[in-house]
């Protein structure tokens, strides 16, 4: 299977720049995986397609102002992008102009921040080890930026509008986009009609938003991400699949998250890394449905929804959002991929 398979057209105009208010306002459109018949809604609708007794799984993950600037040692001023926290000082980063950020290389953000180039990655980023006075997380919030997507070039008034409203984990380099469209009542009403909810954390990184740089995408390595579950997550999980149970991931990264750490069929509490990469041919163990955003070409995402139902019923899925004049990406409107006849 080619990369050049999972193609569509996209009008510039669709790239959503900015959020909607309220946030459960954007549309919503619903599609059968397993014969592409489509509703067209509005997401505050989603209850009317949830049943009393599904699951749905969070990712509670919290995005950290990543994007730092600063000056090398010769004045220069570069860019460090925070991908991936390995101990009390290290870090997987991406930097900015990477050729004259090699090994050895010092960089100077404030006076109580700075790091060196300790190491490449074999994904083209580096390994930077950072020196602070104080506590990091502070000083991050204070030099840090919020990294938005290349594709939005607008700024963001309100930084916690790139925040779901139930993030509570710092350690992603980007937002769980699915989880966006949800507000605080629109989950009370959930919970009101009997759904369980539990949450899981996958802190989002490069393989997120890595770009398949192959032809056959078999070829394609996902870069790891660290994910956790809780004891309590874990039982409840199992619980609701030994039940026959939908399980309903909100947004992809659930999705990666649920497959990861019920590889064997059954759900593992702790912590770990995953590269899992999902596409047609994948059998998954835990996940029937899914709300997810609208993805990029050719991307690793849009394959992971086209394993869930098919690529054609995607690849007619996303013709049909171009029609209608959806608004595509992380800003973007909602799908619920699920089975309307069940």
């Amino acid at each position: 299977m080619q990369v050049k398979d999972f193609t569509y057209e996209l009008p510039q105009e669709l790239i959503a720049q900015y959020p909607l208010e309220p946030r459960d306002h954007s549309r919503l459109l619903v599609v059968d995986k397993n014969t592409g018949a489509i509703e067209h809604r509005y997401f505050y609708d989603l209850c009317e397609y949830l049943r009393h007794d599904d699951l749905l799984v969070f990712n509670d993950t919290r995005v950290i102002p990543a994007r730092l600037h600063g000056v090398k040692d010769t004045g220069a001023r570069v860019e460090v992008f925070l991908l991936t926290r390995l101990n009390s000082t290290d870090w997987e980063v991406l930097v900015k102009p990477g050729r004259k950020l090699r090994v050895g290389v010092k960089i100077k953000f404030s006076d109580d921040l700075s790091c060196d180039i300790i190491a490449d990655t074999d994904f083209g980023g580096r390994i930077a080890r950072f020196y602070y006075n104080g506590a990091f997380e502070e000083i991050l919030d204070r030099l840090g930026e919020t990294p938005l997507p290349p594709y939005i070039t607008a700024p963001l008034e309100d930084k916690e509008r790139y925040q779901t409203v139930y993030s509570r984990e710092n350690g992603s380099a980007a937002a769980p986009t699915a989880g966006l469209h949800f507000t605080k009542e629109l989950l009370q009403k959930i919970r009101d009609i009997g759904c369980e909810e539990v949450f899981v954390t996958l802190h989002v990184g490069l393989g997120t938003f890595r770009p398949v740089s192959v032809d056959d995408i078999k070829d394609h390595v996902m870069h790891r991400e660290f994910y956790s579950v809780s004891p309590e997550a874990a039982e409840a999980i199992n619980k609701a699949k030994a039940e026959g149970r939908r399980i309903v991931a909100v947004g992809t990264t659930a999705v990666r998250t649920l497959e990861a750490a019920g590889e064997s069929g059954v759900i593992k509490a702790g912590g770990n890394w995953t590269n899992i990469f999902i596409y047609p041919g994948y059998r998954f163990r835990l996940v029937n449905s899914l709300i997810t955003n609208f993805h990029l070409p050719q991307s690793t995402l849009l394959m992971l929804v086209s394993a869930l139902s098919t690529r054609e019923i995607m690849l007619s899925t996303y013709a049909e959002a171009v029609r209608e004049h959806y608004r595509f990406f992380s800003f973007g409107d909602a799908m619920f991929i699920t089975d309307l006849n069940k």
